[in-house]
């Protein structure tokens, strides 16, 4: 099985940062694209940021210039730096990895996500 492991989330005032962590876990292979997404209450789940394996990145509009994704192979650990946060950033933030890995026995590519961290900006 895979994990995701998020941490970071938290309540911060508007113009302030915070940093959240994805940790994969599990029978790894490889860890090939990883991500980041958010949900605001009442909102479809929406995507932030994407880091290749290679280290291309990709962000949404609205985060582009103040959040930066990052990651560790070593460590199989992807984090989104977030600068400059608005109110608007208040969401759910789940991480999401494109993994191959040994689920029962076979080798497998999966899909898969974290549990989700909660990031509030206070106006």
């Amino acid at each position: 099985q895979v994990q995701l492991v998020e941490s970071g989330g938290g309540l911060v005032q508007a113009g302030g940062s915070l940093r959240l962590s994805c940790a994969a876990s599990g029978s790894i292979v490889s860890v090939n694209a990883m991500g980041w997404y958010r949900q605001a209450p009442g909102n479809q789940r929406e995507f932030v940021a994407a880091i290749s394996s290679g280290g291309s990145t990709n962000y949404a509009d609205s985060v582009k210039d103040r959040f930066t994704i990052i990651r560790d192979n070593a460590k199989k650990t992807a984090y989104l730096q977030m600068n400059s946060l608005k109110p608007e950033d208040t969401a759910v933030y789940y991480c999401n990895a494109v993994v191959k890995a040994f689920v029962n026995g076979r080798l497998r590519e999966t899909d898969s996500w974290g549990q989700g961290t909660q990031v509030t900006v206070s106006s």
